[in-house]
């Protein structure tokens, strides 16, 4: 007999889109144990369209919709307890992006939810990251994807202010950030965090979760600012071509994790944070989360 709940999460980014699969184990009077059973990744950069032109186009349009065709059938034979599909900046910038949501909802069945960066930053806190938190301690979560960074002040084991920025990987790799947007950040951050003292930073998204990946750190550990700037370093004196082949990043990594790193860095330095822990956590395990607390608030208001 099977043990565990199973969730599915469908997270449309700017430059890649998942579909993750996640098992809940119960046990009494124990915190629950996620485990991820099966993550698939699908290269699609929305928001190449989204941030250039400001629509995704035809041929993207049907790369997607094939995209969200394949996640159904997956997630039909997975059959989990519910299942919900979120998407993020590129389409919450392009003027076609509701058109999309009607197009999944026709072709798919699939209920499709443009979120905001306000939202996003809140689910990817969720239980994720939360259990990295001391209540003594303050922090800046920084959570970079391809067309916004999501800032989030957390001080005595509370969130304080929170801020979506329009500065992300492949934004920048587009040439669409101007330095009146770094302006924006430099001082939301010195006002959010001056009178916090100390603060250490925690960091979600793909381009932090390989640099802790390629410093062999484990899940929740620190790393410092330092051990950023000499992987950048080494990759940066590498073309495309070897940081794929030689280095083992996706294409669709090679180009902008070093823009990442920027957005990381800065965010780091404007707010005194000499380390940042990285959960490697995303927004599929926070929609995982989320409709893991649903499921259990649903299962209590029955007993009651």
């Amino acid at each position: 007999m099977e043990s565990g709940l199973r969730f599915a999460a469908i997270d449309v980014g700017s430059n890649a889109m998942r579909l993750l699969f996640t098992r809940v184990i119960e046990k009494k009077n124990e915190k629950p144990f996620f485990i991820k059973e099966s993550l698939i990744r699908m290269p699609l950069r929305l928001g190449h369209d989204a941030f250039t032109s400001g629509v995704i186009s035809k041929k993207n349009c049907e790369s997607f919709l094939h995209t969200i065709l394949g996640f159904k059938n997956l997630i039909e034979a997975y059959g989990p307890v519910s299942y919900r599909a979120c998407a993020t900046a590129a389409m919450r910038n392009s003027t076609n992006g509701l058109d999309l949501v009607q197009r999944v909802k026709e072709s798919s069945g699939i209920d499709l939810d443009i979120i905001t960066g306000q939202e996003e930053a809140a689910m990817i806190l969720s239980r994720n990251i939360n259990q990295y938190l001391k209540t003594k301690k303050s922090y800046i979560h920084i959570d970079v994807g391809g067309g916004s960074t999501e800032l989030t002040i957390i001080s005595g084991g509370e969130k304080q202010t929170s801020k979506s920025f329009s500065i992300g990987s492949v934004r920048l790799l587009e040439g669409k950030v101007e330095k009146s947007y770094w302006n924006v950040m430099h001082d939301w951050i010195n006002d959010s965090t001056r009178s916090l003292g100390q603060i250490k930073a925690i960091g979600s998204g793909g381009n932090i979760n390989k640099i802790a990946s390629m410093l062999g750190k484990d899940k929740g550990k620190s790393v410092h600012h330092t051990d950023i700037k000499q992987i950048i370093k080494k990759v940066n004196a590498k073309d495309i071509q070897d940081r794929i082949t030689v280095l083992g990043l996706r294409p669709d990594r090679a180009d902008v994790i070093i823009h990442a790193s920027k957005i990381y860095l800065n965010c780091m330095k404007w707010a005194g944070a000499k380390k940042i822990i990285v959960p490697q956590a995303g927004l599929a395990d926070g929609i995982v989360s989320q409709l893991y607390d649903h499921y259990k608030s649903n299962s209590a208001g029955e007993t009651n």
